[in-house]
């Protein structure tokens, strides 16, 4: 029997169920949340019902040719208004932020969480798809799994679970999500089953080289021009086996680079020679600094330990973390302060 079943079978019943549903993705999304979202939109609307994506952030512009999406910021809408709510890979990655971890979903309507409008409505049904390790957000339907690539892949058990008809835009936002998650099948998390799938969205109609000359090939001079000052700036610690860099926001400036430009020079710095893992710090929005960590598994480093030092999280060969503060340089390096 196939892991999830119950789950799979609640979750579409929910959906037919559903007239307006609300799905989430995370913050600063990539290609996995977007992807994950997006074909299960499109899963929605052949059915005849309502759906939003909402994110606290924007639709990645670098995106736009797979899809026209806009995402709906969660503080503009009327959350009360959704039978089904699905927040995908966002788990503890912005969904807290309108979800009540500890306190009951008792009564209708919404109460204000972080300062901002939240889910609150014991008529609404929650469900979260994740494949990061420990969790410990709960909702009415749990499909976590860090066995699992993306949640993509658990998008796509969804819809064979299920007998969905992947559409071929279906099956573009889906490997968009796995070659995104796997680094282009180069991780280690690329497993046989991986590669099935791979090989049946392309039956379905999947792009691999659209998909990778959009979101992964072909990058504009003002992100090469950011990936040059990460290389330049790249530092090795021999007794550590740690590769590191940083991009600040006058990098971003100077280079009239976005965010989502820096996402790849982790992946890059990681196949340095003679190096154990990989450290990005760059410098975002509200004086905050995201370190995103990559390694490979014949290297032995679980960098799922170093983020959680900082209050961070995620796989054993890909995390991340944020901290406040801004990076300065020394004569010793950089330091946050």
């Amino acid at each position: 029997m196939q892991k999830f079943a119950q789950e799979f079978h609640t979750l579409d019943y929910v959906i037919k169920e559903s007239k307006n549903i609300l799905l989430f993705a995370h913050s600063r999304p990539d290609g996995d949340t977007t992807g994950a979202n997006l074909a299960l939109k499109e899963y929605v609307q052949n059915l005849g019902k309502k759906a939003d994506i909402a994110c606290f952030d924007h639709f990645p512009e670098y995106l736009t040719p797979l899809s026209d999406e806009q995402f709906a910021n969660p503080d503009f809408l009327d959350l009360s208004k959704y039978d089904l709510i699905i927040a995908c890979d966002s788990v503890e990655r912005g969904f807290q932020k309108i979800y009540p971890v500890k306190s009951p979903r008792s009564g209708a309507g919404e109460t204000i969480l972080n300062g901002v409008a939240s889910i609150n409505n014991e008529h609404q049904v929650v469900a979260l798809l994740d494949h990061h390790p420990d969790i410990t957000l709960k909702a009415d339907v749990n499909i976590i799994d860090a066995g699992y690539s993306s949640v993509c892949e658990i998008v796509y058990d969804f819809f064979t679970f299920n007998k969905v008809a992947i559409t071929r835009p279906m099956a573009n936002f889906i490997m968009l999500g796995i070659l995104g998650d796997t680094g282009s099948f180069q991780h280690s998390n690329t497993t046989p089953k991986v590669m099935a799938i791979a090989s049946e969205l392309m039956k379905h109609g999947a792009s691999i080289t659209k998909i990778i000359d959009i979101a992964f090939a072909n990058k504009n001079i003002s992100t090469l021009k950011l990936w040059g000052k990460a290389f330049e700036k790249a530092k090795i610690n021999p007794e550590s086996g740690m590769i590191m860099s940083v991009l600040t926001q006058k990098d971003l400036e100077e280079c009239a680079a976005g965010s989502e430009d820096i996402a790849q020079v982790a992946g890059i710095l990681n196949t340095v020679p003679d190096t154990k893992f990989s450290l990005i710090l760059s410098e975002r929005d509200d004086g905050i600094i995201k370190g995103s960590l990559r390694s490979e598994a014949y290297k032995g480093v679980d960098v799922s330990k170093i983020a959680a030092q900082f209050g961070g999280g995620g796989h054993k060969l890909a995390s991340g973390f944020e901290v406040k503060g801004k990076i300065v340089e020394t004569k010793d390096g950089w330091e946050i302060v």
